[in-house]
Order: C-alpha cells, then sequence, then structure tokens
C-alpha cells in the first residue's frame, strides 16, 4: 500500500509540473502570433482596437496576463472565445468533444484490432510473401499522410462508387465510416509493426520452443503464450494513441466538414483565438498525462515482472 501511495504521489507530482509547463510555454508562444484575436480585426480602427484590448485586458503587461490566466483556470474558467459572441470556451468545445471522441474511440478500436491481426500472421508466417506483404501494407499505412488517404477514400467509395457520404457530419453511424478508416490507418501501421516484432521474439523464446516440442498446436502457441505476452508492452503505446485520436485530427475534420475539437483548434489559430487556443492544448496535455498514468499503472498490474517503486 505504502509503494502504491508513493507511486500516486510521485506521478500526480509530474502530472501537475509537466501540465504547467505546457501550460507557459503555450501561453508565450501564443502570444507571439501577430494580429488580434478580434472579428473583423481589417475593419476596426486603431481606437477601437485599444478600447477592446483594455475590455479584455490585452494592454496588460505580459506577465500579469500570465498571472491572471493560471489563477482563472485554476478556478474552473478558461475564458470566452471572441469569435463567436463571446461564447465561453467550455461551452464551445463541449458541444464539440463528442463528435471526436466517438471518432477517435472508432478509429483506435478498428485499427488496434486490424494491427494486431496483421501483426499475428505476419509473425506466424515470418519471412514467407504474406509477411511481406502485412509488413508493406504497414510501412505504407505509416508512410502515407492520413489526408491523402481521406482523400482518397472520398474519391473512391463517395465519388466514384456513391456507396458513402463524402463528408458533413450528420450524427450517424454512416457519416462517420470514411472519416474512421482515414484516422485507423496510422494506429493499425503501428499496432502491425509492434506486434509482429514482440511475436517474432516471442515465438522463438526457449519456453515457446519447449511447448511446441510437447506437441502444442500452432494456432493454440500463439495464442495462450504469444499473443498473450507481446500483448503486455503494447499498453504502453495504446494510450498515447486513444488521446491522440479522441482530440481528433485537425486535417481529417477539417477534410470531412466534422464539427470537432481539431476543425475548432484550426480555426482558432487561423483567428487568433487565444482562448480556445489555450483550452484546446490543456485538453489534450491532461489527457495525455492521465493516459500516462494510468497506462503506468496497469502495465505494473498486469506484467509481474515489474514492481511498484523498483529501481532500475
Amino acid at each position: 500500500m505504502k509503494r502504491w501511495i508513493r507511486f500516486i504521489g510521485h506521478r500526480l507530482l509530474y502530472m501537475v509540473t509537466t501540465l504547467w509547463i505546457i501550460v507557459t510555454i503555450t501561453f508565450f508562444l501564443m502570444n507571439l502570433l501577430p494580429g488580434t484575436p478580434y472579428n473583423n480585426r481589417d475593419k476596426l480602427t486603431q481606437a477601437q482596437l485599444q478600447v477592446m484590448d483594455v475590455k479584455y485586458g490585452l494592454n496588460d503587461p505580459l506577465y500579469k496576463r500570465y498571472l491572471t490566466y493560471i489563477n482563472n483556470i485554476l478556478h474552473g474558467d478558461f475564458g470566452i472565445s471572441l469569435q463567436f459572441s463571446d461564447q465561453k470556451v467550455t461551452t464551445l468545445l463541449g458541444s464539440r468533444i463528442g463528435v471526436s471522441i466517438q471518432l477517435g474511440l472508432q478509429a483506435v478500436l478498428l485499427g488496434t484490432l486490424t494491427g494486431i491481426l496483421l501483426g499475428t500472421i505476419a509473425a506466424m508466417k515470418h519471412n514467407t510473401w504474406i509477411d511481406t506483404f502485412c509488413s508493406l501494407f504497414a510501412i505504407i499505412g505509416r508512410s502515407a499522410p492520413n489526408f491523402v488517404v481521406a482523400v482518397v477514400l472520398q474519391y473512391i467509395f463517395a465519388v466514384s462508387l456513391g456507396l458513402l457520404p463524402i463528408g458533413l457530419w450528420k450524427n450517424n453511424f454512416i457519416s462517420s465510416i470514411l472519416p474512421t478508416l482515414a484516422l485507423a490507418i496510422s494506429p493499425m501501421a503501428d499496432t502491425s509493426r509492434f506486434i509482429r516484432a514482440e511475436m517474432i521474439e516471442v515465438l522463438s523464446s526457449d519456453y515457446i520452443e519447449l511447448a511446441r516440442a510437447k506437441g502444442m498446436s500452432e494456432l493454440r502457441l500463439v495464442m495462450t503464450h504469444g499473443l498473450r505476452n507481446a500483448l503486455i508492452p503494447m499498453v504502453t503505446i495504446v494510450g498515447p494513441l486513444t488521446v491522440s485520436l479522441i482530440t481528433g485530427s485537425m486535417v481529417i475534420e477539417n477534410i470531412f466538414a466534422i464539427p470537432g475539437i481539431g476543425e475548432q483548434f484550426t480555426k482558432s489559430v487561423l483567428s487568433n483565438d487565444y482562448s480556445t487556443i489555450m483550452a484546446v492544448t490543456i485538453l489534450f496535455s491532461t489527457l495525455l498525462v492521465l493516459v500516462i498514468f494510468l497506462m503506468d499503472a496497469i502495465y505494473q498490474l498486469i506484467d509481474p515482472r515489474i514492481r511498484i517503486g523498483q529501481k532500475n
């Protein structure tokens, strides 16, 4: 119990420190962006800009604005979006996060399961044409940008075959198929390569050779021993992949006109919407450090070779 308390305490300290560093760096970098966050800024006079800067505190010294922002977020106030009629950022992102979560979970589930299947088959058929095909498919999936994959999918399934909508979000499963496929390419490729490498190493170990000598079938050997042991290290990469996809792909959401967090983040950067940029960055960073913490805890639970507090 003491080890768990010490483990959680250390991790919480690292998480808070990491988030503070990210927020600080992002805040000061964001204020280096040229221009202002106001709508119709080209039509505003210099006097009008000064009045608005006073109203929103943008004329204060940078250090004072930083301290004020840190104090506000500690009280749950992430500011307002100047691009949407002074709408609260929490309300703006709250209406969009559901779409990004749905796409992200679908993509990571599809990509991970497909990658595990391809990686397992490649390892079982090591140094054969099947292994080469699966490995080539994974390499192409990792090398091809997802926006290229998205456009190709749109052309094949929407334009040429007319089977699926080319874009727009209609709150149904059909409209999520193409963006899910485009997002799933990257986790599929990463998982496939990872599982293949781990499975080849596991299947060549001594205890696997002993199980073969005892007459255990290849399929049972792979499912009972090989895949089970190969999946343990993969826990560490599934978490960050999930967070990355849940928070939305900026390019994919723009290509398919999906009203998610990624699309909103792109618009916010282009319009210098400071509060929204900061809120999305904090959201992504918080989810990432939380998932990494959970993955560390789960990894130590499922792998008996690791002990909390163990020193390297």
